[in-house]
């Protein structure tokens, strides 16, 4: 009998039927959009951060006295400490291995360039730079016995180069570099020159060594007015083998949070446990700085910081738009349902009359809306996936993966909010009186 009631209620009234299951499934959709988008926003900002460079720095501890205002580092580099080049494959052994997209350590030596393509006697054309040595596309063997390929492409992805990124090795007997953009125009560089390169600290009469232009560089920063090489050329020029001074370090991270920012020297065992486990910039940089002896690992705080804001202010959005929804949803069922409880006055004052309780009156129409917010729901977590594929497929590049847990959160969250639209008129319906309704007043 009570299923029937339910059926022939939706039979007599469709089109109030239908635009309450609209409006619920319009509200559904937007929600489910803003939560599958909202669920899979921070591994894609991430990523498509990353884009910005690295985040972390890896230098020695005995190089640095830590000085930091307002997020930027003014720390005095010193030149007498150098970290061994082969424990970097440690980086992937910590336990957050997987977050770490790439790195690439640095050292720098300054050196005398030749142009012998523009030498002449009244003009030597010897200039006094900064050589950088780093990896561009460097495979690693890693402790567990795969390898990785990492390098500027991970750690520096914005800069740009003409030309093409350096390989490492001898290619045609020289090795490969690229040229900063402003020494190029200074020094009359372009791409394919072979220059001859010796190092300003050596005290011996030593031949240069050629190195073949491949690319010119636009950073923007030191490397404007710099070559940048393979770490290898940078290393037998100082006579520092298997060595770097610095190393950047770009990870996949969350942003910091009250808790995320606190000292880890003040935790407790619990609470040190809870943030270590915690993807944040800082617990990831406390990881590495536990597996590379005598390093100090800091935060690029400009890079970290605005990752974190910005992630923050898109979930933010994302929620308060799935809160819109939510409230407008609600209106539209809480107007729906009063509407329906007025036309139907007649019918919930002869069920009482007929002996049913204000409990059962309240129940049935309980009932009816709850069936219509499955329904709506239902095809609203269907167009909200549409929604959401269209959404990361504009925006991020891909859309999020289809979720049961966000299906089972919809449906919860339509049998709230209809409950909740509902609740005043039910209320007002369960407290009808049979005989003033029946009488016509």
């Amino acid at each position: 009998m009570f299923i029937r009631l339910v059926a022939d209620s939706f039979t007599r009234r469709p089109r109030r039927k239908l635009l309450t299951t609209a409006a619920l499934a319009l509200g559904m959709a937007v929600a489910t959009a803003a939560l599958s988008v909202s669920l899979d926003v921070g591994d894609r900002l991430a990523r498509e951060f990353r884009s910005l460079g690295a985040n972390l720095l890896v230098t020695p501890q005995a190089d640095s006295l830590p000085l930091e205002i307002g997020g930027v580092d003014y720390s005095p580099v010193n030149s007498g400490a150098y970290l061994p080049e082969a424990d970097l494959g440690k980086l992937k052994t910590i336990f957050w291995r997987n977050n770490i997209v790439g790195f690439s350590p640095v050292l720098g030596v300054r050196v005398e360039v030749e142009n012998p393509s523009r030498q002449t006697l009244a003009d030597p054309q010897v200039h006094q730079i900064m050589l950088i040595g780093t990896w561009s596309s460097h495979s690693l063997a890693l402790p567990d016995g795969t390898n990785l390929v990492t390098g500027i492409e991970k750690t520096n992805p914005w800069w740009h180069v003409e030309g093409r990124l350096f390989k490492e090795g001898f290619t045609n007997g020289a090795m490969e570099a690229m040229v900063g953009e402003r020494f190029a125009l200074r020094a009359g560089i372009h791409i394919g020159d072979t220059l001859g390169v010796i190092p300003v600290s050596t005290s011996t009469s030593v031949l240069p060594m050629p190195v073949t232009i491949v690319g010119v560089l636009s950073t923007g920063g030191p490397e404007d007015d710099s070559i940048v090489s393979s770490i290898g050329l940078a290393q037998d020029l100082s006579e520092k083998p298997g060595q770097y001074r610095s190393a950047y370090v770009s990870a996949l991270t969350k942003p910091e949070d009250d808790f995320g920012r606190r000292d880890p020297k003040t935790m407790k065992p619990d609470e040190l446990e809870r943030w270590s486990c915690s993807p944040y910039v800082s617990s990831i940089a406390y990881s590495i700085q536990q597996v590379l002896p005598g390093s100090d690992v800091r935060v690029i705080r400009r890079v970290a910081e605005g990752e974190g804001a910005i992630l923050t202010k898109v979930r933010a959005l994302l929620w308060l738009v799935t809160f819109a929804a939510l409230l407008a949803a609600a209106l539209a069922v809480g107007a729906s349902s009063a509407a329906s409880v007025i036309e139907r006055r007649t019918e919930i004052g002869l069920m009482k009359a007929l002996g049913a309780s204000s409990g059962t009156v309240g129940f049935l129409l309980a009932a009816e809306q709850l069936l219509l917010a499955f329904v709506g729901g239902g095809i609203g977590y269907s167009l909200g996936i549409f929604l959401a594929r269209v959404v990361g497929e504009k925006i991020f590049g891909a859309a999020p993966e289809p979720s049961f847990l966000v299906l089972l959160v919809i449906l919860c969250l339509a049998a709230g909010v209809t409950l909740l639209g509902s609740a005043i008129p039910l209320r007002r319906a369960s407290r009808y009186e049979p005989a003033p309704i029946l009488r016509g007043e």
